[in-house]
């Protein structure tokens, strides 16, 4: 079977399809991954079939103004309207962005496999295959357990249902650029349902997969049977990566130290957020290894308790540690609960309090720490609870143990099998 997977964003939304391609190229099939160029080191490592497309919407990650929203997670009339200006220049983006994806299934394909903000359903259609939609946050698949976790304010249960409505009209503003595409590269005719990414062309529920566990959702889930929540998927460390020696020095010479990165999100000051951070592990008398990571955490004149990495697989680090202090994306969320350590959470946008509510929720975190209202004194004591509170790092350990029993990627390859 040969499954072209498309994805696009940073390299924590990517890294899950790698793990998916990977998995697929092990049970002898063959994988092709559409991602991001700068995606290509993921791939490179387990030999994947890689096919680079354009960075699209990523260009606007580095804007200022886009970063200073994200810091209050859209908040207000001023956030609202700067979320409707990164739609409003996402669109030409997508549009290079979608036309080397179709240059991608150039090649042909048993099944397209597609992150369900991409329109790959389209791709599927003209080749005359299935299209399996991902999910890796629990928000494109509506559901009256809770609300959509990308939308920042409260609302009655009764509500929760329709609160998913915005993400069905965000990926319907790309109807326009995805007609032309089926009319001018797919050849395909106009059809009612075509933007709807979950159903089929002839109007019946798509498959879906949810790379994600139903371990750490609130109870009483009401997925309908299409959809499968399979656990987390998880790409190893390559095995030619070795940990540099000034890390593993820094490891053995001392007790557990707590993890502190925050991926790409280090809002329009990283100097201020290093320095919050840096007060904060002297505050809690703890030995820290921080990752400066894509977001460009800065800081300086580091005490010697303290050691400054670029970045690490968190599947090697994260177990080293005492406590992972993190922002709340979905797969640095997800490789914390995996190596059973306790977290906390400093979250910015988007699925990101989400996921820090739900750690707080089952146990294994201490309250969410917020980014836009971080302090030293705040973050220190939730570093001191995480470290030290032994009801909490023994949740963290059992319920690490359940996420890595679910090997959520093997199971998404079954389905897969079973569709064809």
């Amino acid at each position: 079977m040969r499954v072209l997977i498309l994805t696009h964003g940073t390299r924590g939304d990517v890294q899950p399809y790698a793990a998916l391609a990977r998995a697929l190229d092990l049970a002898g099939h063959e994988a092709v991954l559409a991602a991001p160029a700068a995606s290509a080191s993921l791939a490179e490592p387990y030999g994947l079939r890689f096919v680079p497309v354009d960075d699209g919407p990523n260009k606007l990650i580095d804007d200022p103004q886009i970063r200073s929203a994200i810091e209050t997670n859209y908040r207000g009339l001023r956030g609202k309207k700067i979320a409707l200006e990164v739609m409003r220049r996402s669109k030409p983006l997508m549009s290079q962005v979608l036309a080397d994806m179709v240059t991608a299934a150039d090649g042909g394909a048993d099944m397209v496999v597609h992150a369900a903000g991409i329109p790959g359903q389209h791709i599927a259609e003209a080749l005359g295959v299935p299209a399996v939609p991902v999910g890796l946050q629990p928000v494109w698949v509506p559901t009256a357990t809770f609300r959509n976790p990308m939308l920042p304010v409260p609302l009655p249960r009764a509500f929760n249902r329709a609160s998913y409505l915005p993400i069905k009209l965000m990926l319907r503003s790309f109807s326009g650029i995805t007609d032309t595409l089926r009319k001018d590269r797919l050849h395909l005719r106009r059809r009612g349902g075509r933007h709807d990414v979950l159903r089929r062309p002839d109007g019946g529920p798509a498959t879906v997969l949810q790379a994600f566990s139903h371990h750490v959702l609130p109870p009483r889930l009401d997925y309908p049977a299409h959809v499968h929540t399979t656990g987390f998927w998880f790409l190893p460390a390559a095995s030619n990566w070795a940990a540099p020696t000034e890390l593993t020095d820094f490891l053995s010479a001392g007790e557990p130290p707590v993890y502190v990165g925050f991926g790409s999100m280090a809002g329009t000051d990283p100097g201020r957020v290093g320095r919050v951070v840096a007060e904060a592990i002297r505050l809690a008398k703890v030995r820290a290894v921080l990752a400066a990571g894509w977001g460009g955490l800065q800081i300086t004149d580091l005490p010697d308790n303290v050691l400054l990495i670029d970045q690490a697989p968190h599947d090697w680090l994260f177990p080293r540690m005492a406590a992972v202090t993190h922002h709340g994306g979905s797969g640095t969320t997800a490789a914390a609960l995996a190596s059973g350590r306790p977290q906390v959470l400093c979250p910015f946008v988007a699925d990101q309090p989400f996921w820090a509510a739900r750690m707080h929720a089952e146990g294994v975190a201490p309250a969410p720490q917020p980014q836009r209202r971080l302090t030293p004194e705040s973050l220190a004591e939730a570093i001191r609870q995480a470290v030290t509170d032994h009801a909490m790092a023994e949740r963290a350990k059992r319920l690490g143990q359940t996420i890595r029993a679910e090997d959520g990627v093997s199971t998404a390859v079954k389905v897969l099998e079973s569709l064809t």
